[in-house]
């Protein structure tokens, strides 16, 4: 019997640390069952690189958006590129954006109207949104709460406690679990409460290498390690959580659609 693919939802494969062998880093993940990725971006020139790989990966897409690391260089101009990059057939949703208060790397207003002003264009464009959020429960939540109707959106990377998990659900947003789940054990319970059509597995490589390949790079042929750590709480089979995981990604990112007739069928997103 065929094992159902899994989809890594968020992952930076324009890092430079996988310069010297991207080839072998996607071959890798193949051999390991995943069959989709999407690949989010920084910043515009991210954005660019990123959209540039998708058109010859089979099975890989992109976003287009400003991380709140650099939220003081948003500009009107610097949104029109950002809307720009997101025509292209290949760019799946805007992102990521969101709130960093842990590093404060840009101004928290900055950040504020940043993320706002993503929400708004994922909102015109008809895209799905990525959010980043960091030591910024309250601000993230209320956010949510404001454009939540309007626009679908996923918690990557979900570190947060209760009142964001909750601002999200009530939003029918997705969340997305990383490899933190196989080494922090206060993740334990929102990964168990997220509703099974609601949850997304990623790995954020080259960040936050799972257990046992902690302390290595990441990669996204390490995303069973996660699905298995995922399914073990929820009491679940490995078969049955990569397959739900997988059907949700690419619900949330409207891939049904391009699958079957889309704009990048034939392009980026074939074996999915």
């Amino acid at each position: 019997m065929t094992r159902p693919d899994l989809f890594d939802s968020h992952l930076h494969l324009t890092a430079a640390r996988f310069f010297p062998d991207l080839g072998e880093v996607l071959e890798r993940a193949r051999r390991r069952g995943v069959g989709g990725m999407v690949t989010v971006a920084s910043n515009p020139e991210d954005a660019s690189d990123a959209v540039a790989l998708a058109v010859g990966t089979q099975g890989l897409w992109a976003t287009a958006g400003l991380h709140p690391h650099e939220a003081d260089r948003t500009s009107a101009s610097l949104l029109a590129e950002i809307e720009r990059i997101a025509a292209a057939p290949e760019v799946v949703a805007i992102g990521e954006t969101g709130l960093d208060f842990h590093y404060d790397n840009a101004a928290r207003a900055a950040q504020i109207e940043n993320f706002e002003a993503h929400l708004g264009l994922a909102d015109r464009l008809g895209l799905p949104i990525v959010v980043h959020s960091r030591s910024a429960e309250a601000d993230t939540a209320a956010l949510v709460r404001e454009y939540g109707d309007g626009v679908s959106g996923v918690l990557h990377c979900f570190t947060g406690g209760e009142a964001l998990l909750d601002a999200a659900l009530e939003a029918d947003w997705y969340v997305s679990f990383s490899g933190l789940i196989t080494f922090v054990a206060e993740l334990a319970g929102p990964a168990r409460a997220v509703p099974a059509d609601r949850l997304l597995i990623e790995t954020d490589a080259p960040y936050l290498a799972p257990v046992p390949r902690r302390g290595r790079r990441n990669e996204p042929g390490f995303l069973p390690h996660t699905c298995e750590r995922l399914a073990e709480l929820r009491g679940m089979s490995f078969d049955d959580t990569a397959a739900a995981t997988t059907a949700n990604a690419r619900r949330f990112y409207g891939l049904e659609t391009l699958l079957n007739g889309g704009p990048s069928s034939g392009t980026a997103g074939g074996s999915v």
